[in-house]
């Protein structure tokens, strides 16, 4: 990679939809949960080591992820031991799709960026945001959790304004021609400050 952008964003902020519009753009787009998906398949890295430990949560082949949060609410010590199998095969995987595009400008979205402290590791960073409000209601309408389970997921999360603070870039993604031309920007100041 010629330079390493770093592209996070809370739970309904437009984080996915930012790198889409990053990869229409023409960047290469490394998705963390997608690379989590892949492990996690049949066939998956993370399949024998994390069946090794937690037998329960393999069903045919593959590692559910709906038997890993029932062991990990029944087991608090159950989550470190998962990341710490599960954490060097995400990085395996980054490190691979980073030398698969040398010379681009290769966009990471990692939800948990400056949870997981790792922003040191990219050029720079970018966080998508969104007013609350439009944030509850994209959330709300995926019909796949409900009020409470947002806020849980959302209170778990670094707050927006730390993210934005700490982030070299902020995209609002409150219209999609808003987003796609603060997209554009970003791309033309890196390009500018890294002579990408």
């Amino acid at each position: 990679m010629k330079v390493r952008l770093g592209l996070t964003g809370s739970i309904g902020m437009g984080k996915s939809t930012t790198a889409a519009m990053f990869a229409e753009a023409g960047c290469p787009v490394w998705d963390a949960d997608a690379a989590v998906h892949r492990l996690y398949s049949e066939g998956g890295a993370a399949v024998e080591p994390l069946g090794a430990v937690f037998p329960g949560a393999i069903v045919d082949g593959a590692v559910s992820r709906d038997r890993l949060r029932a062991i990990i609410a029944n087991d608090p010590g159950a989550l470190p031991r998962i990341e710490d199998i599960v954490h060097p095969l995400v990085r395996a995987d980054r490190e691979t799709f980073d030398h698969a595009h040398p010379g681009a400008i290769g966009v990471f979205d990692i939800p948990l960026l400056f949870e997981g402290r790792s922003e040191d590791e990219f050029d720079a960073t970018i966080c998508v945001t969104a007013p609350p409000e439009v944030q509850r209601a994209r959330v709300l309408a995926r019909k796949t959790m409900s009020e409470a389970d947002f806020e849980r997921i959302r209170d778990r999360q670094m707050p927006d304004a730390e993210k934005r603070d700490r982030a070299d870039y902020v995209i609002e993604t409150d219209t999609l021609e808003n987003a796609r031309a603060q997209v554009h920007k970003v791309l033309q100041d890196i390009e500018r400050r890294f002579n990408a």
